[in-house]
């Protein structure tokens, strides 16, 4: 029986696994980076362990350090968690030889698994369909085609291509992607569906021969090949849904399975299945299951590892009840093109959470994160912050919960996602179930911000407000006249925040008596100058209520130094206000290109001296775990490359600087 364990992963899915462990009396040892010393899963664990450095190749990814760490906190069994060593037979097989238990798979079925190629030919053979794949570019003629990493998923290393001319560069992408994520640069090509869904089985084994489907998950929704939303049970025919279960329990006992496992399929718009990969672990995605099922995944890993068989409920899911759907936010800067966004979460706040990673008894919101309010993420490893789970009765419930509460989140100090997932919940095509791997791109009105354009002026004078209403709050004298209040009207109170400034002046009561607004921010459909009628009902550091034309507004304001948090009724504005009498600056030569995140220059494809068009690929950046390509702006001439291929860069760093070309006019 498994008395201590230790988890050999990080963040939200340790807290995942201590939640069920404190459940059921295990004691729990956590193994640290020294980014991750302060980190909440640590904080939780009943033993922690560091392990010196920062990268995973120097912490998570060191097979000895782990089984050291076990060793020295008298722990008698691993959990891999998912991603780093979950899928790694060696590390399987190293536990095992420790004389650990193993929690997940054997090391013969997570090798056969590991090698994709490998595993299509296994499982063909066992019947589970298949699409055209190929080894070498040269063969392929049949387009489009969707390139990937043999060794790893998670969308690291996928490249789609849609004719001859792009394969190779994608193959070479893909190659560094991949080498770099796991250690394995090999890539194989793969026919590409258009329109297909991606769909996946939860399967579960034990060691008395039993392999059974837990239901469907529909992962369809997806930004660079990875998901971001997934539903369970996924509106599916039923004799979809059987086929789907058939395979995926043949390509279970194909390998002997036992434990969590996921098989993902391709399902084509004429209702044909197609094997993708089987992942030998659980999922970031296993909540929707428990909820759907009321299992709980990480319970039955342990039992199984113990060597119980499975209980009756895991192998009967025909009670399943209710839907359930789960967003991963991430922490992304949208208006970047989704880039990994780093920073210190400065609140990290969601309404009407029922539960933190565990089943709900009734309709509600679950959240697994691996953050909270002051956490820092950093650069090292991936952007999800968080997952939020909604369960309801039906799946238009669940959406419209689900919406709702990250619509009112309170996320300060890092940009993120969260406008994204809202407008997806909340598009006709997601409640119509029309959805695919490629609805992000037919749809690109779901990018749009939440905040409409005439409410980021609102915004602007609510933090100007409320701003005010802290200056007064501290005023050692008169601290109940207004401020900026004269016997004799004459300037206004000036508001600057970066892009976007507002004017008002407050009357000796207090309320507004004129507010003006400016900026280039400001749309065509948003003029300079005098607003809407606007009256001031309340402000106070923290909340401010505007009435306009009648309709009150309410906005929470949360101040971090210069940064200016604001949650409105339609979206929130995270504003910088500028200085007074700002500083001098050095300034940056024309055409330079700025490094937005810490990262590593992986490749530099052109020279200095060469003449680039707009849109030319000039160099790679590797950062959190992606390929960044850094394009030209403009027409010109490479100026400047100061950074060498392998050369590490931090934020802001000058990468290149292209002189543009005049224009001939």
């Amino acid at each position: 029986m498994i008395t201590k364990l230790l988890v050999a992963n990080r963040g939200e899915i340790a807290r995942r696994v201590f939640a069920t462990c404190r459940a059921l009396g295990v004691a729990t040892v956590a193994v640290h980076s020294d980014a991750d010393a302060d980190a909440p899963f640590v904080a939780e664990a009943d033993l922690a362990v560091r392990l010196p450095g920062n990268t995973p190749a120097e912490t998570y990814l060191r097979i000895d350090l782990i089984l050291n760490a076990a060793r020295r906190s008298g722990a008698d069994a691993v959990h891999p968690g998912y991603g780093f060593l979950a899928e790694n037979a060696e590390f399987a097989a190293a536990v095992t030889d420790a004389g650990l238990t193993w929690v997940g798979p054997s090391a013969k079925a997570i090798a056969a698994m590991g090698d994709k190629m490998a595993a299509k030919a296994l499982l063909a053979d066992a019947g589970v369909p298949m699409l055209p794949t190929w080894t070498d570019p040269e063969q392929v003629t049949d387009f489009p085609v969707l390139v990937k990493a043999s060794a790893g998923g998670g969308g690291r290393g996928m490249r789609v291509v849609r004719d001859a001319a792009g394969l190779a560069e994608a193959v070479a992408g893909a190659r560094r992607e991949a080498a770099a994520a796991f250690g394995d640069g090999t890539v194989f090509i793969e026919r590409y569906v258009e329109r297909g869904r991606h769909v996946e089985v939860q399967i579960f084994g034990d060691t008395h021969g039993t392999v059974v489907a837990q239901g469907v998950r529909d992962c369809s929704i997806q930004r660079r090949h990875q998901k971001i939303i997934e539903e369970a049970p996924g509106v599916l025919p039923d004799d979809v849904r059987m086929r789907l279960h058939e395979a995926a329990v043949a390509a279970g006992r194909a390998v002997d399975y036992v434990g969590a496992g996921t098989v993902e399929f391709l399902l084509a718009p004429d209702g044909q299945v197609h094997f993708l990969e089987m992942n030998t672990r659980l999922q970031v995605e296993h909540p929707v299951t428990e909820l759907t099922t009321g299992l709980d995944l990480v319970r039955l890993q342990l039992l199984v590892a113990e060597g119980e068989p499975l209980p009756a409920g895991a192998t009967d899911t025909a009670w399943m009840r209710g839907y359930a759907i789960e967003v991963r936010l991430c922490a992304e800067e949208p208006a970047q093109g989704f880039r990994p966004a780093t920073g210190t979460l400065h609140r990290f706040a969601i309404p009407g959470v029922d539960r933190e990673f565990g089943n709900l008894a009734r309709a509600g919101l679950r959240l697994d994160s691996g953050v909270v309010d002051g956490s820092t993420v950093g650069v090292h490893y991936d952007s999800m912050l968080a997952k939020l789970i909604a369960w309801a009765p039906t799946r238009a419930e669940a959406a419209r919960a689900l919406a709702g509460a990250l619509a009112r989140a309170e996320l300060h100090g890092v940009a993120t996602n969260r406008d994204l997932l809202v407008r997806v919940l909340r598009s006709p095509e997601f409640a119509a179930a029309d959805v695919d791997t490629g609805f992000l791109d037919r749809h690109p009105e779901v990018f749009e911000p939440l905040l409409p354009a005439d409410q980021l002026p609102l915004a602007a004078l609510a933090a100007a407000l409320a701003g005010a209403a802290a200056r007064r709050a501290a005023a050692p004298v008169l601290a109940g006249l207004p401020s900026g209040w004269r016997n004799v009207p004459a300037v206004p109170q000036l508001a600057r925040f970066t892009d976007i400034e507002v004017t008002y002046r407050l009357t000796r009561t207090g309320t507004l008596a004129e507010w003006e607004r400016r900026g280039p921010r400001l749309t065509d459909s948003v003029e300079e100058g005098a607003p809407l009628n606007t009256e001031l009902v309340s402000a106070a550091p923290d909340r401010v209520v505007l009435d306009v034309d009648g309709v009150r507004h309410a906005f929470r304001v949360h101040r971090v130094g210069s940064a200016v948090f604001v949650d409105g009724p339609d979206g929130a504005a995270s504003l910088t206000e500028l200085p007074r009498l700002p500083r001098p600056t050095a300034a940056l030569a024309a055409g330079s290109l700025l490094a937005p995140l810490p990262g590593a220059v992986t490749k530099v494809h052109v020279e200095v001296g060469q003449r680039v068009a707009a849109g030319d690929l000039l160099l790679t950046l590797e950062a959190m775990k992606l390929e960044h390509p850094v394009l030209a702006p403009a027409d010109g001439v490479v100026a400047e490359l100061p950074v060498p291929p392998g050369g590490q860069v931090e934020t802001g760093a000058v990468l290149a600087v292209v002189d543009p070309e005049e224009d001939p006019q």
